[in-house]
């Protein structure tokens, strides 16, 4: 088994933030030693100065302590210095940031007036046509010059007004001439800032804030690691913001940012995030919040009871080879496991929180595609006839009792698996620690083909204690399944979203799980709990069970309503499991995003639509009241629609 030790953190073992120079944007320090810094943006029209002036105070109000707004013009850059002016009228102090998209001469504007400049490099000098070109080296370098010649001007205004700048790549707007070269890789995401770096270390210019943001968050968590890879290699420390752009609205935008953000998080990478919901700008706040506060005094944490060497690409995703224990493992999607090991009497209606109904009039259960595979009962029995893909898990000294039911299997610690006991003959779910994988133990597990381990954790840094159990087994060279289990109690709906998106999911990035058990106690109901774990593996892109919508953000660029929009278009296609529809605002990531979904809905002008194929232009410039029907339509036309159940 191959180890990986080319360094992308400080440590694997120990939480430590990493050690980023500090950038000031304003009053602001963004790392060295100043907390995770919470940010936002502004929906409204730049333009719209009231609007604009109220958003950034009510964010302000609400803990963000950046506020970014869109500047797609100069004109909309220069009205940014009237806002900023009532802004510090009305008594606050936030740093304004300048989003720039195509027009450099608007950031030029925006470095005389404002206390940071976001640029991206795909579309600040290049453009993205879908176009594929040849370069020699020679004229490859002619671009790189003409890029030089167009960038530098910023670059030397916010060196002399002292005003930051982030360079942000984007998974969907690497330029055409990145994509030629690399690929739609997370190194080509790496290189596009890397060329923007090296002009403003020419000139001098450290005052860098970098991002590598992408809709998948696999996708958005390599190209950070390789990005810090690539600078401490080369002897740079600049701070980075984190991200998942297009995270989309409630339940799956907060997971789906839980996850790509904390996966990062835990090894200590990030100095400031901002939380991407399709919802109004304040409602970002409290979600990324949450995720900061889950590292504050985690230095302290227990160390662990012994290491292994590192065998887990962190820059290229390959699921851990298992073995295949009847449904877990192998090729099979991850399971989920329900915790009813707290109920005092269980009855066939709580099995409808976890995908099963039952119909009396034809007798039989229906199950959903959110339909949990296991529950684990602990000490507790069912006395009626479960679902045919059921499996009931309990305790072993009461599974002794329950042994001969069918779809019964036994939950063992550590040393009762080792001890020479009564074990079932197709799957026993062994309960394991860090401290519990001896070499013996290994052993053991090696030779048995009916071992899943349910895998837990008391550490403060729980997620990388968990990532030791994976490391310790391929050292061993032990190919069997494991259930990522974790323990909550007393959170609500959004801790735990958050929470379990980050512990969870950070290792299912990783190619890490081949399940997912929560066991939560007062947080929230068991619908809530199992959705919460299905979700997880929706972001992770593991086990897909509903439609996936990557939709942005609201921004001043925005050319119709996201949030009622994205509510009309779930409305019709939320029945398409495996389905993913990018929603965009505008243009600015639309095409490139909607690389990785299958069609797009995006505004192209006032009450216009253009729907994509993928990354192809399909249908251009539609009445916005006919976008869904034509949508609909599409994908019909493309053999991708099914109806409805009951339609």
């Amino acid at each position: 088994m191959k180890q990986h030790e080319k360094p992308y953190c400080d440590s694997t073992t120990h939480y430590s933030r990493m050690n980023t120079r500090e950038v000031k944007v304003g009053e602001v320090g963004i790392g060295g030693n100043n907390p995770i810094r919470v940010q936002s943006m502004t929906t409204a029209d730049t333009m719209d100065t009231e609007k604009s002036v109220e958003e950034t105070i009510s964010l302000a109000k609400v803990g963000c302590e950046i506020v970014r707004l869109t500047a797609p013009s100069k004109k909309d850059a220069e009205n940014l210095r009237e806002i900023k002016r009532l802004v510090r009228e009305a008594g606050y102090d936030v740093p304004l940031v300048a989003d720039i998209h195509f027009t450099p001469n608007a950031a030029e504007v925006a470095a005389g007036i404002v206390e940071k400049v976001r640029v991206n490099p795909g579309n600040y000098a290049d453009k993205k046509q879908f176009n594929e070109y040849e370069y020699t080296d020679e004229s490859y370098q002619a671009e790189l010059e003409r890029i030089r010649s167009k960038f530098t001007p910023l670059v030397l205004l916010c060196k002399q007004n002292g005003v930051a700048m982030r360079i942000g790549t984007n998974h969907g707007s690497l330029s055409d001439r990145i994509l030629s070269r690399y690929g739609d890789t997370p190194l080509g995401m790496v290189e596009s800032a890397m060329e923007f770096i090296r002009i403003c270390r020419d000139h001098d210019y450290h005052e860098l804030v970098l991002s590598m943001k992408a809709s998948n968050p696999k996708v958005m968590v390599q190209a950070y690691r390789l990005l810090v890879a690539t600078m401490l290699d080369q002897g740079m420390n600049y701070p980075l913001h984190l991200g998942v752009t297009e995270a989309g609205e409630a339940e799956e935008g907060r997971i789906k940012s839980a996850v790509g953000i904390g996966a990062l998080l835990e090894d200590g990478i990030g100095d400031t995030i901002r939380v991407s919901l399709t919802e109004k700008a304040e409602a970002e706040i409290p979600v990324a919040q949450k995720l900061v506060a889950r590292y504050q005094n985690r230095e302290n944490h227990k160390p662990f009871p012994f290491t292994f060497p590192n065998y887990i690409n962190p820059f290229e995703y390959s699921h851990r080879e298992t073995n295949k224990v009847m449904n877990i493992g192998g090729g099979n999607v991850p399971i989920v496991m329900a915790d009813f090991s707290s109920k005092k009497e269980i009855k066939p209606a709580n099995l409808f929180g976890l995908g099963y109904t039952y119909s009396v009039q034809l007798d039989k259960w229906n199950l959903t595609d959110q339909a949990c595979d296991y529950i684990f009962l602990n000490k507790n029995t069912i006395d009626f006839d479960i679902p045919g893909t059921l499996g009931l898990v309990n305790e072993y000294d009461t599974w002794l009792t329950q042994k001969h039911k069918p779809r019964t299997y036994p939950f063992l610690d550590a040393k009762t698996y080792l001890s020479d006991c009564e074990k079932h003959p197709q799957l026993n779910f062994v309960y394991t620690l860090l401290a519990d994988l001896t070499e013996d133990f290994a052993y053991k597990l090696k030779n048995d083909a009916t071992a899943v381990l349910v895998i837990d954790t008391y550490n403060a840094h729980g997620m990388a204690e968990q990532r030791q159990i994976f490391n310790g087994l391929m050292h061993y060279g032990c190919k069997t399944p494991v259930v990522i289990g974790r323990a909550y109690k007393d959170l609500d709906n959004e801790s735990l979203q958050v929470d379990a998106g980050a512990d969870m999911g950070s290792l299912f990035v990783d190619g890490l799980g081949d399940g997912v058990f929560i066991a939560a106690e007062n947080c929230g109901g068991d619908k809530f709990i199992n959705e919460v774990a299905f979700g997880i593996l929706q972001a992770t892109r593991t086990r897909i069970s509903k439609t996936e919508y990557i939709s942005c953000p609201s921004c001043g660029r925005t050319l119709f309503d996201l949030q009622e929009t994205t509510a009309k278009i779930r409305a019709k296609t939320s029945h398409l499991k495996g389905l993913k529809i990018g929603i965009m605002g505008c243009i600015v990531n639309g095409p490139g995003e909607m690389a990785d979904a299958d069609y797009g809905y995006v505004g192209t002008g006032k009450g216009k639509i253009t729907l994509y194929k993928e990354k192809t232009v399909v249908k251009k410039n539609i009445p916005e009241d006919d976008a869904l029907d034509e949508l609909i339509g599409l994908i019909k036309e493309y053999g991708d629609w099914v109806e409805a159940k009951g339609e």
